[in-house]
Parts: C-alpha cells; structure tokens; sequence
C-alpha cells in the first residue's frame, strides 16, 4: 500500500480521508482522492471566498458572470442574450431572468440589435461598469492574496497542470 501521507501537523481533510478509507478498504486504490478531493474542497472555499468578495461589491457570483462577459467583449460592452448563453453556460430562460433582474438594478440595458429589430442586445451600464470593474479588482486584490504563499515557478506549473486536467471537460461543451 503506497502512502505519502504527510507528519501529522501537516495533514489536511484530504489526508484523513484518504488514510481512513485505506484502513477500511486497504484494496481499493482511492489516490484519486488526493488530487481531485482537493480540488473540490478548494472550489468550495473559493466559491464561499469569491461570494464574500462580491457581496462587498452589491453583487452576486451570477451577476458577476454576466457583468464581466459583457466587460470583456469591449466597446460598447454588449452582446446579444445568446452569446451570454454560450459564454455563461445557462438556459434562455434563466438568461431571460437574469437580464430582467440586472435591468431593474440598472447594471444593464437592452438595446435594439442593429441588424434586426427584432433583435436584442444586452449592454453594460455606466453604473454596472464601475460595479464589475471594482468587484474584479477586490476579486483579483483576494485571489493574489491567496496565492501570494506560491513561488512564481510553482504557480506557472500549477496552472499548466490544471489546464491539462480542465481541457477534457471544457472541449465537450
């Protein structure tokens, strides 16, 4: 049975986790759990972290989304709903709700597509502007926070090795 289980003071849920399920189920290989458990736990607490950080900002995670995919696509800041769709990942009817809810707090406005009439483009506010942009900075001023304790080095190869795992996922949607 392979074990790299650290010192005790230096063990983590993961850790207990693994170790216990080892003791119960020595012939069960659970060295997955070392890295993907770990992945999970931290993309809750950066989830908790993340919500934190926007509610300072008025702002929800969801808000978050579409606020900056519009900040993204440049001047003049707005796209049309499916485009937000694709880049947000939700249903046209929770995409519908979400720009009803961002209008009403004037982070948002619809605007007539210019091609089609019929059409609608969704547009960043001045208000909603200067609300993503400080919600991103304060995100961004957390995130460097948290990963101040990592070298430049092993950063780098965290985030390649992250993408690597990531890209089988991202590629089927």
């Amino acid at each position: 049975m392979e074990t790299n289980q650290p010192a005790d003071d230096h063990q983590d849920e993961v850790d207990r986790l693994v170790t216990a399920w080892r003791r119960e189920l020595p012939d069960l290989d659970v060295s997955p759990f070392e890295v993907l458990s770990r992945i999970s736990r931290l993309a809750r607490h950066l989830d908790r972290a993340r919500r934190l950080v926007f509610a300072a900002h008025d702002l929800e995670t969801w808000e978050f989304d579409v606020l900056t995919a519009l900040r993204r696509a440049g001047q003049p800041y707005e796209l049309s709903p499916g485009r937000l769709l694709t880049q947000t990942l939700v249903t046209s009817g929770t995409m519908t709700n979400r720009i009803d809810r961002l209008a009403a707090k004037g982070l948002v406005e619809r605007r007539p597509e210019p091609a089609d009439r019929r059409g609608v483009r969704v547009r960043l506010t001045d208000v909603g502007q200067k609300r993503v942009d400080a919600a991103l900075a304060g995100l961004l001023d957390h995130e460097r926070a948290l990963l101040a304790g990592l070298p430049d080095d092993d950063r780098t190869q965290l985030a390649a090795l992250l993408r690597r795992l990531v890209m089988p996922f991202d590629e089927q949607t």
